[in-house]
């Protein structure tokens, strides 16, 4: 489950790609539009920018922008730099690999092989959906919408 500084941190990076053409982006005024808490926010801004998803100017002028085309940033990328992992057992990350304290074998263990799995098929998804596709998908729903609502008495 997305927790919800992951949460934020896709909707500040949508944000931020559908205001591309305005230039750089104030916290505070991204915070009020995304109704996100602004410190919460520095902090994932932060963790975005080191992460190369987002560039950043200070001082007067200054505010975030996408780093690279909305089209090259992928919701598992900025799901990894948030929660640092796709898996939901330690011992198939393959950025954080760790050990399950309660598995008996490793290497014969069914529940690893079927998270592995759920990893492999959860990251093909992911790492295929970019911010670019997230953002056409929401206008088609919205057209779609617009389009079907129905005005008789």
């Amino acid at each position: 489950m997305l927790n919800k500084k992951t949460k934020y941190a896709l909707r500040a990076v949508m944000a931020l790609a559908r205001r591309k053409d305005e230039g750089l982006v104030l916290i505070a005024d991204l915070a009020e539009s995304e109704n996100i808490p602004k410190k919460f926010l520095e902090q994932i801004l932060l963790d975005l920018k080191r992460a190369g998803i987002l560039a950043s100017t200070k001082g007067k002028g200054g505010g975030y922008a996408l780093g690279r085309p909305a089209s090259d940033v992928s919701v598992g990328a900025i799901i990894r730099v948030i929660e640092g992992s796709l898996a939901m057992v330690p011992c198939v990350s393959q950025h954080s690999p760790g050990v399950c304290e309660e598995c008996k074998d490793p290497l014969t263990c069914g529940i690893r092989v079927v998270m592995k799995e759920v990893r492999d098929q959860t990251a093909a998804v992911l790492d295929n959906t970019s911010i670019q596709a997230i953002l056409r998908s929401e206008d088609e729903l919205t057209m779609s919408l617009k389009m079907n609502i129905d005005y008789s008495i």
